[in-house]
């Protein structure tokens, strides 16, 4: 079966098809088929995840699948939350954005560092699905005062998880597959998944 990936992201898009290889699924990123970014101005992720399927559904005449994710830090009031990819501005990229977070945390002790990973993860069948499949994910850790570890992606380096003892970014990607927020939403996707 083929789905259309409603992303531009290669991490989101290797964790992805690496779940989903296992149940016969082939997951092409949206712009091997030339479909450029939808306009996420949702202020949630879950409007984001649709606005994105309904998108490239309707562009590909394929099914989608589209991620919505983001770090939620407790001292800065939920913040990026659903701006963690332009944390920093339209032109940052993910060293800007880890950057900019330290930066916002400046001062603020370890105990106040609370965060969390939230993944929402939108299927559709067809972009007029009336009955969209919806899974959510979410991965608790704290925001470290430096950055740790050069696995991963985005905000991986500076998410410490605690049950591991070390950072998102020190995880073998296996581990990280069946610990983060997105991993959670595609098992729980998995179980509402009929193609």
């Amino acid at each position: 079966m083929k789905i259309v990936c409603a992303t531009h992201n290669l991490g989101k898009l290797t964790e992805l098809r690496g779940a989903l290889a296992e149940r016969g699924v082939t997951l092409v990123p949206q712009s091997e088929l030339g479909i450029t970014e939808a306009v996420e101005d949702g202020l949630t992720f879950i409007e984001n995840a649709l606005i994105k399927a309904r998108h490239a559904a309707k562009a590909s005449g394929l099914p989608a699948l589209a991620d919505d994710s983001g770090l939620e830090v407790d001292a800065l009031g939920g913040r990026p939350g659903i701006h963690s990819a332009r944390f920093a501005g339209p032109a940052g990229g993910d060293a800007e954005n880890r950057a900019a977070l330290l930066s916002a945390l400046a001062g603020v002790r370890e105990e106040d560092r609370g965060a969390r990973f939230c993944c929402i993860l939108v299927y559709l069948r067809r972009y007029d699905d009336p009955r969209p499949l919806v899974a959510e994910g979410v991965w608790e850790g704290r925001i470290l005062t430096r950055e740790s570890g050069d696995q991963g992606f985005g905000y991986d380096p500076l998410f410490f998880v605690p049950e591991r003892g070390c950072s998102a970014a020190e995880l073998a990607a296996e581990e990280k597959q069946r610990l983060s927020h997105r991993a959670q939403a595609l098992r729980k996707l998995g179980e509402l998944f009929r193609p």
